[in-house]
């Protein structure tokens, strides 16, 4: 694989940039609900966001091509998962469990944002793919 830095660099802003417009939002009120307001400020869900994209991005680009597997595949992305729960205990102050349920919630609600954005885009006539259009017979 040739690795180019400059795509690499555009790759890893444009998945900086839309995770922080998708995922941040529903990590923070997820940390809210779960860790309360004192713990839970805007400023770490996007910490943990960009530094959790970076960490995974880079594994993706470096390590991923490095491994074959299965095993050891599942093993790789478990340890992503762990330094993942690892960034929300540390940046929400909160145990191991509390950040698993913080991020499982968190992708419950960032699913049912975008299922939301989908439908108002349906409603104002742009096709998103998510939902099937009603076609003329």
């Amino acid at each position: 694989m040739a690795l180019d830095i400059v795509s690499t660099l555009i790759g890893l802003i444009v998945t900086i940039v839309v995770m922080l417009i998708f995922v941040a939002p529903s990590l923070w009120i997820a940390g809210r609900l779960l860790a309360g307001k004192k713990n839970a400020k805007f400023t770490d869900a996007l910490w943990i966001v960009i530094l959790g994209t970076v960490v995974w991005y880079l594994f993706n680009v470096f390590v991923a091509d490095l491994i074959s597997g299965l095993v050891a595949t599942l093993i790789a992305y478990l340890i992503l998962l762990l330094i993942w729960l690892a960034l929300v205990k540390h940046f929400f102050d909160c145990g191991w469990l509390k950040a698993l349920a913080i991020s499982i919630i968190a992708i419950i609600i960032a699913v049912i944002i975008l299922f939301i954005i989908a439908f108002i885009f349906v409603l104002i006539g742009v096709g998103t793919g998510w939902i099937p259009l009603p076609t003329a017979i």
